[in-house]
């Protein structure tokens, strides 16, 4: 009898999960203003910042999470190991937020928000290897997985150099951590299904035994 593989879903359906309670704590450290006026949200403003882009940055690690997965349909033990890692990264992302928001993007915070957003990344690096290292060949072209891996380092590179930045000018530091964020607004890289290319259009491009 053929060994049967472990499929992804179970893995997507614990990850969503888990992402969902991320958020929910982050939501939840939100406090209102003392006074309901206009002039008591001002000094709010770091708090509201900070949440926008963890918000948006966990958002975009689920988007990519999600589009990576369609691409193996088997979970490894080390696929598990390494979503294991990768959401407990992502998981100190509320801590971090709320340190930064009542800090007032304080140096020693935001230097520690920049870590943990490189680990995230670091991570993520091994988890989009691992994922399309087991993707079909006719479905991710060889330069759009240099594309991605190219993206996923030049954002790991900006993260590392917001937090050594954020040491002396801790607002330049979290500047960077947004700029960094944007690049993977977009999870899908031209040329890779999903994204443009029809699955019927990729069938074809497949050469078949009867070709």
């Amino acid at each position: 009898m053929p060994k049967r593989k472990g499929t992804t879903e179970r893995l997507a359906a614990f990850s969503d999960a888990v992402f969902a309670v991320i958020i929910t704590i982050m939501i939840l450290d939100l406090k209102p203003p003392e006074h309901p006026t206009f002039a008591a949200l001002l000094p709010l403003w770091p708090t509201g910042l900070s949440y926008a882009v963890s918000y948006l940055f966990i958002a975009i690690v689920w988007t990519n999470h999600h589009y990576l997965l369609r691409f193996t349909d088997e979970s490894t033990a080390r696929l598990i190991w390494i979503n294991f890692a990768h959401l407990f990264m992502v998981s100190l992302v509320p801590f971090v937020t709320v340190w930064v928001a009542s800090s007032h993007l304080a140096v020693v915070p935001v230097f520690v928000y920049a870590a943990v957003f490189v680990l995230v990344e670091l991570v993520y690096l091994q988890f989009e290897h691992h994922t399309l290292a087991h993707a079909v060949a006719e479905e991710i072209s060889h330069q759009t997985r240099r594309l991605a891996k190219t993206r996923s380092l030049v954002a790991f590179g900006l993260f590392f150099t917001a937090m050594l930045v954020s040491l002396k000018f801790p607002k330049w530091g979290f500047g960077l951590v947004c700029c960094a964020v944007l690049l993977h607004l977009i999870p899908a890289p031209t040329g890779t299904r999903g994204n443009g290319t029809d699955d019927s259009e990729l069938h074809n491009k497949v050469p078949t035994q009867e070709q």
